[in-house]
This record gives structure tokens, sequence and C-alpha cells, in this order.
């Protein structure tokens, strides 16, 4: 885990003065995932973003691990109507019906992904060629809603099927799963991370 923001260093604007933002933003957005489990994570935190707040998604975010069994993929792909039902009523998550759903579907494609390629992981980060690319904004309305590489993951996911999979939202995903480092460069964490 890095170390918290030296004094001296300056912070990415959009944490504000939220704890949890602040948090996630020096700890863990834009650290490269590799796992399959984080990734599944990020892909279906940032498909109940839409239309909403990461920092609402943050402040719930315990409440979804809770729910979706811990993100794990096997188990949230066998998810019937009974579960479903279950996950509507739950006051601890969104309670959206086609986001849910999606989730559920999603977590099949995953493996369908699984099955294809060994991992998740070695298909998503052939989008950014295995690589991180680090961007050099110096302002927050320097970093865009989406980038050719996010428009060609969006469209390959939902060539596969995949649900909720916009360029916009598979940019923030690239950016919370550290395939591309919109860090701004006055940011302590952009160096941390290059």
């Amino acid at each position: 885990m890095p170390k918290s923001k030296p004094n001296n260093m300056e912070s990415c604007e959009w944490p504000a003065n939220d704890p949890l933002m602040i948090e996630y933003h020096d700890k863990e957005w834009g650290v490269p995932v590799h796992d399959d489990r984080k990734h599944f994570e990020f892909l279906l935190l940032d498909g109940f973003q839409a239309g909403l707040s990461w920092a609402t998604i943050l402040k719930k975010r315990e409440g979804f691990r809770k729910a979706f069994d811990h993100f794990d993929i096997d188990k949230v792909a066998k998810y019937n109507e009974k579960k479903l039902e279950q996950l509507l009523l739950n006051k601890d998550i969104i309670r959206n019906n086609l986001k849910i759903r999606a989730a559920v579907h999603n977590a099949k494609k995953v493996q369908e992904i699984q099955n294809e390629f060994g991992s998740f992981d070695k298909y998503i980060w052939q989008f950014t060629g295995n690589k991180t690319k680090t961007n050099q904004w110096k302002s927050l309305k320097e970093i865009p809603a989406t980038s050719p590489e996010s428009d060609a993951m969006s469209k390959d996911l939902k060539k596969r099927g995949f649900k909720f999979v916009g360029s916009t939202i598979c940019y923030a995903y690239m950016q919370a799963a550290g395939m591309v480092n919109d860090h701004l460069v006055t940011c302590f964490r952009h160096q941390e991370l290059t």
C-alpha cells in the first residue's frame, strides 16, 4: 500500500474533502489491476455508477461486496431469480433491476472470456497494449470521458454481449484498473504510478 500523501505534495482535486474519496484516490485509483475478481468488482461498480456519482458507489461499496459474494465471479454467475429478488430489496446497494441483472449477466460473460483467454486480465489489458497509458494532464478539464481505447473496449465487450459497458463506463473502468494513469501531473500519485 502506498503511503498517504506527503504534506508538501499536491493531489488531484476531485476527491475534495471526502475521506472515502481521498483514501480511494491515494491508495487505489490508477493502480494496475491483474486479478480477475478485482476486475469484476470494478466492472460491476462502474456499471452501477452509470448516472450516479462515484462517491455514492464508494459509500455503498461494502454493501455491494457483501451482496455480491465479495465479487466472486463464479458465484454471481449462478444467481437465480430468488437471489435477484433479494438483491432488489437490499438497501445497502443501488436497487436498480437492470443493473442488478446486468451484473449477473456480465459475470457469465466474464467466465466466457476466462475460458477463451485463460483470464479476464489477459483479455482486458490488450486494449492498452498490455501496459498502463500514462497521460500528462495539467487540469481536470483536460481529462476525457472516453478514448479510442475505451471505444474499442466498449465495442468488443458489447459484441460479446456485455451490458452497461458504454465507452464512458469503460474509460472510468480503465482509470480505476490502472490501464490509464489520469492523475494530474502535479499529483503525488502520478509520479508514484509512473
